[in-house]
């Protein structure tokens, strides 16, 4: 039980932590063009990110894929950069129906960006464990809950300003995007790779 204790805060506090703040910036730019009504898609969103990102994890935990870091501590902010650019061009069409495919797959993809991205320290803190396996699957439900509880702030905050500050979903989502991509074109600019 402890063990899993110690995947799970691991995973938890991976998203949860205020000095690595990437993952919070991407499940704001995820979630910011939906409210309470679309909750399914919302949760499939995470759970395809989650699994995106357990999947690399996996790949790299078994030595099946080796990653240049420094190509994806560039690429990380890039994904939040994309995300938030996609929310920015399509705030005029906020069902995005249309595009929901194509926002699916790129969730996977940034995922496994991500998961790539964490590899390295995942595998110095999963020696301690006895079965690698287990441990990520273990560390993926401790970053799938702390992912759900970063939607449902977004949620709550969106639904606060909608409908008590009385922004239009628009002004909202533009809002939101615009402060996340001003946040992250530092992060790309510090880690870039050329």
């Amino acid at each position: 039980m402890s063990e899993f204790m110690y995947f799970f805060k691991a995973g938890f506090f991976h998203v949860l932590d205020w000095e690595a703040y990437d993952h919070i910036l991407f499940f704001i730019v995820l979630t910011v063009a939906y409210n309470f009504n679309d909750w399914k898609r919302v949760l499939t969103l995470v759970t395809l990110f989650t699994l995106g990102h357990t999947a690399s994890l996996f790949l790299a935990a078994y030595d099946i894929v080796s990653v240049n870091s420094k190509l994806i501590e560039f690429l990380i902010p890039i994904t939040i950069f994309i995300t938030a650019l996609f929310n920015v061009i399509t705030a005029k069409n906020s069902t995005k129906q249309d595009k929901i495919g194509i926002l699916y797959a790129v969730t996977v993809f940034f995922g496994l960006i991500h998961g790539l991205g964490f590899s390295r320290y995942f595998d110095l803190i999963s020696t301690m464990g006895e079965y690698k396996a287990l441990s990520i699957l273990e560390f993926a439900l401790g970053i799938e809950i702390s992912q759900i509880i970063v939607v449902v702030i977004v949620l709550v905050l969106g639904f606060i300003v909608q409908t008590f500050f009385r922004f239009s979903k628009r002004d909202w989502i533009l809002v939101i995007s615009s402060i996340v991509i001003g946040m992250v074109i530092p992060m790309i600019i510090s880690n870039r790779i050329w």
